[in-house]
């Protein structure tokens, strides 16, 4: 816990403002850079979370606006997590991405692709201002984070940590309460909050495809009108909604279609600015795993001295023994396994045999690589 505690604090003590740079609106139409830009514009795409093509197609679509004159990115994500993220644009490295990415294990969203989305907004579009308006989840780990950092810095009493603590307690509510109701006019209340902050500017939106249907009920109990609708209420023809589904065909891959690394291939793994080369041992099928998940997974052995660098970062929880590799496995090395979901995404957990056991067999533990 206190090396976790100094790794945070080592990539969180930076330059708290975050310069909120005008952009020029722009008109709805994604693709269209010819368009005469209107002021105002609320551009929505509905995804199925963590889908390649999905987010490789967000990506270009939130560049070209951005080369427009965009700035203002609003993620299905709390209003803490889009804040973390705002300073991880500021930071030099990616220990705070990472960390944001250690509390989203398991869920819907961790995914490889969509960390690597938010190292390519960093890299091209780097004046990107992330708003987040979902309710608190992750508020135990990166809402209570959020608040320490901005105690740290004497933000204690700061309009950023009243509006933090006030979505800690939405998601508090809605977990107790299992409340989808609640959620749905949350994200709608959050949204209309932070996008009249921002007095005219046009934003782009991602959002699950559920909250992004301008005449949809809440998809759980049909009671409510979604969070698109609610915003058209609010803003009318301002308000556009596209699903990915349409933009980009998609169908899941099998494993037979999957291109897998053969054992003994060779690649490099880029963590916070350094190169480590990496060995793959191997790969094995995953088709018959209980709740059909994955498809498949590959064993990399990273070396370039990763053990040094890593044999102190945070643990993440996960624990891999070693007899579930392909090779044997020694004291002193890491790994890179890498997951093949079965919507094709991949999941990316780093590990190290550090003489960790488990229900007394050697074990790998996982760890944040910061």
């Amino acid at each position: 816990m206190k090396q976790e505690k100094t790794a945070v604090r080592k990539g969180w003590k930076l330059l708290w403002a975050v310069v909120m740079l005008m952009a020029a609106a722009v008109l709805w139409g994604g693709v269209r850079s010819s368009a005469q830009p209107n002021a105002g514009e609320i551009c929505l795409y509905g995804e199925t979370h963590g889908i390649r093509p999905y987010i490789q197609k967000e990506f270009e679509l939130w560049e070209q606006y951005y080369q427009q004159g965009m700035r203002h990115l609003f993620i299905e994500y709390p209003y803490y997590t889009a804040e973390c993220l705002n300073l991880w644009m500021q930071q030099d490295g990616d220990s705070i991405l990472y960390q944001v990415f250690g509390d989203l294990s398991g869920t819907a969203c961790d995914t490889q692709e969509t960390l690597e989305f938010f190292q390519k907004i960093k890299a091209r579009c780097p004046e990107t201002v992330f708003h987040g308006t979902d309710v608190g989840h992750q508020y135990q780990t990166t809402g209570a984070r959020y608040l320490a950092y901005l105690e740290e810095n004497g933000l204690a009493g700061s309009q950023q940590a009243a509006r933090a603590r006030e979505v800690i307690q939405q998601g508090e509510y809605y977990y107790q309460n299992n409340d989808p109701v609640y959620r749905e006019n949350k994200m709608a209340e959050n949204f209309l909050r932070e996008y009249a902050a921002l007095e005219g500017e046009s934003i782009m939106g991602i959002y699950g495809s559920a909250h992004t249907d301008l005449e949809g009920m809440d998809y759980l109990t049909g009671t409510v009108p979604c969070m698109a609708n609610q915003l058209k209420e609010k803003y009318g023809e301002r308000v556009h909604a596209q699903l990915m589904a349409d933009l980009v065909e998609y169908t899941p891959p099998t494993l037979a279609q999957l291109i897998l690394p053969a054992e003994g291939q060779e690649r490099a793994f880029v963590l916070n600015g350094r190169e480590y080369p990496a060995v793959c041992l191997g790969w094995q099928d995953l088709t018959a795993f209980p709740g059909g998940a994955y498809l498949a997974r590959s064993f990399w052995r990273m070396d370039g001295g990763a053990y040094e660098v890593f044999k102190n970062s945070p643990l993440t929880g996960n624990v891999l023994p070693c007899k579930n590799f392909p090779t044997a496995v020694e004291t002193g090395q890491v790994f890179v396994v890498e997951y093949v979901l079965s919507n094709g995404g991949t999941q990316r957990h780093y590990l190290r045999a550090d003489g960790t056991s488990w229900q007394g067999k050697p074990a790998t533990v996982g760890f944040l690589p910061i």
